[in-house]
């Protein structure tokens, strides 16, 4: 039996509530590397105005409404790499950030066979309150920490840091975390040679999906499209599941990016 509620609204016009937490988490904003974490699916909050989505407390464990692990490394890398990170606040299942607004998976009526009850025919002006009380914060937050790195006189790199099921539709993902990139590999080839230099991982290079399929919404709208160096890396969730995964994965990450982004000819606009 389904235990999922339905949601009948009405819709609060006050999406965020004084008890609800914001939007996003600013980490080390006075980093000093040339750098920006960003992490887009960092918390599975629902704000108490939309009443868990009509989901149960188990669902909102699930990959559906985040990247599990993937905030604890963000963090971690924040504070050995000494470079700003901005981590959204909100379940993607209430609007994900890393979609464009309006995009069918935005706000997704249903995720991995999960009829998602609080997002079913919700009106436009919802949608809208969404995107104002939640996307935009987070994007305009992104853009306040490019901007004070890029004061400081170079262009930053930007990283994203995302988690993956390892299994999906029956397939089994070999993977252990792989590096997701478009055009620009400045920072994705030597990232991928550092990472494979470890010989008890598997790295895939735009698996289990691709930076090519132009899905996504940050890295492309703050780094690709600014001509920025960037990457996004993808963690299968079940390798950063409890703190020992969660430090090995940093550690493993840390030396790497500290590897990749030491090369001064990173930091410049490059259009590809």
């Amino acid at each position: 039996m389904d235990r999922r509620a339905p949601h009948t609204g009405p819709y609060s016009p006050l999406v965020i509530g004084s008890d609800d937490p914001p939007p996003f988490e600013t980490v080390n904003a006075s980093g000093q590397a040339n750098l920006v974490l960003l992490c887009d699916h960092a918390s599975n909050a629902i704000p108490q105005s939309l009443a868990q989505l009509g989901l149960l407390p188990e669902d909102l464990r699930r990959h559906i409404a985040w990247d599990s692990g993937a905030a604890e490394v963000t963090r971690i890398l924040s504070r050995r790499l000494d470079a700003p990170a901005i981590l959204s606040g909100y379940s993607r299942l209430v609007i994900d950030c890393n979609r464009k607004p309006g995009h069918e998976t935005s706000i997704p009526v249903t995720s991995d066979g999960v009829v998602i009850p609080g997002n079913q025919a919700i009106p436009p002006a919802e949608a809208a309150r969404r995107v104002e009380a939640i996307f935009h914060p987070y994007h305009h937050a992104i853009e306040a920490a490019i901007d004070h790195v890029q004061a400081r006189g170079l262009p930053p790199a930007i990283v994203a840091i995302h988690s993956f099921t390892p299994e999906m539709d029956g397939i089994v993902r070999p993977w252990h975390l792989s590096v997701l990139w478009d055009k620009d590999p400045r920072i994705p080839a030597p990232l991928l040679a550092a990472l494979r230099s470890h010989d008890d991982l598997v790295v895939g290079d735009n698996e289990p999906y691709s930076g090519r399929e132009h899905y996504g919404y940050s890295a492309e709208v703050h780094a690709t499209a600014a001509g920025l160096p960037n990457a996004l890396i993808e963690i299968r969730e079940d390798q950063i599941r409890d703190e020992y995964g969660i430090a090995r994965y940093a550690d493993i990450l840390g030396d790497a990016l500290a590897e990749t982004l030491a090369d001064p000819g990173l930091y410049r606009v490059k259009n590809y």
